[in-house]
């Protein structure tokens, strides 16, 4: 297992980490059992996975409950553990309140990684809560930030970051405020953090975890065509709004170029000898700029078949063909990369 700097901090993350989103069960991955996540969490660290990553919203803080419980026979100090705040508890005294709540669900002291899980505004801040008073006067970053550094005093969280957050939002950040990494959206359908996010990142020296690593599995052999997909999982813009009752966007989608761009992946890892998921997998963690890509697992043998797509490398002749597949698709989605909502509905 490769380990990469996480921009300016002290960590040194698996180039491959495991995302909890599905951990604890919910709506949107169906039921999941407290000994598969023991399992799955423990062969994720034996393959030197040693970051996870979570969040409060994620099975309303199952997630949270479930990683703790699996991770306290590895031991607290063999890992490190991330998790979000939701922008709407992003104002300073419901930010400790809440930060306290995530550790105790995950039976522990102090968190590695402190993260404002979308930009913090009104419209981010409905997919969170109806509450109106709290959308219509959301908590301001600069006083949520200094509450996230008041936080790291009393050693409550090592380090800060942001998810989700664009070029322009990542520039109304105050100077001198210790955020290490954005955790962002990429994949070989998914590459518009590229266009200015990504290089600004780099600009500031900050970290970036990826996330959708292998976009919730359209980016492996499970689905053919894209009509075999999930509605939950038709939600991007790259499908027909009208496919699915659960989308938001409004849009007609992109999906003959997507289904084009797979069918070209396809052929690719054919002739590379591996699985589509080797394939994407290979190409996010290519960049030298992702600290981390995410993957999710709900069994031992997923787990290990992802970890073994992570350990070879593509050549740069694969990789730039790779590229020159997928700017299509890129540049036809354009500069947003809010994937679930409209160009002018961009929670980013």
């Amino acid at each position: 297992m490769e380990y990469r700097q996480c921009g300016k901090s002290e960590f040194k993350f698996s180039v491959i980490g495991m995302g909890c989103w599905a951990f604890g069960g919910g709506d949107y991955w169906g039921p999941d059992s407290q000994p598969d996540t023991h399992s799955v969490v423990r062969a994720a660290f034996e393959a030197g996975i040693n970051y996870f990553d979570t969040a409060e919203a994620y099975n309303e803080g199952r997630s949270e409950i479930a990683l703790g419980k699996a991770i306290a026979p590895i031991g607290r100090d063999q890992v490190y553990i991330g998790s979000k705040i939701s922008p709407c508890h992003c104002y300073p005294a419901m930010l400790e309140q809440h930060c306290e709540a995530s550790l105790k669900r995950l039976g522990t002291d102090y968190l590695d990684l402190y993260m404002i899980h979308w930009p913090i505004h009104a419209h981010s801040i409905r997919h969170f809560t109806q509450d109106e008073s709290v959308i219509n006067h959301p908590p301001l970053l600069e006083d949520a930030l200094a509450a996230m550094e008041l936080l790291r005093a009393k050693g409550k969280v090592r380090q800060t970051g942001v998810s989700n957050f664009s070029r322009q939002r990542l520039m109304e950040i105050p100077a001198g405020t210790g955020v290490v990494v954005n955790e962002l959206p990429y994949n070989l359908l998914c590459r518009a953090i590229e266009l200015d996010t990504l290089p600004y990142c780099i600009q500031q020296g900050m970290g970036v975890i990826g996330y959708m690593t292998l976009m919730q599995g359209i980016l492996t052999n499970r689905f053919k065509e894209l009509q075999e997909v999930p509605a939950w999982q038709r939600r991007t813009r790259h499908f027909n709004a009208s496919g699915s009752t659960l989308s938001r966007h409004g849009e007609t989608g992109h999906e003959q170029p997507t289904q084009k761009t797979l069918d070209s992946l396809r052929l690719v890892a054919a002739q590379e000898g591996l699985s589509l998921a080797a394939l994407a997998t290979r190409w996010v963690i290519s960049h030298p700029a992702i600290t981390c890509a995410l993957i999710g697992a709900r069994s031992v043998n997923k787990l290990r078949e992802n970890v073994l797509a992570a350990e070879g490398r593509l050549s740069p002749l694969t990789i730039d063909r790779l590229n020159r597949l997928t700017a299509g698709l890129r540049d036809i989605m354009g500069n947003h990369f809010d994937y679930y909502e409209s160009k002018e509905n961009d929670r980013t």
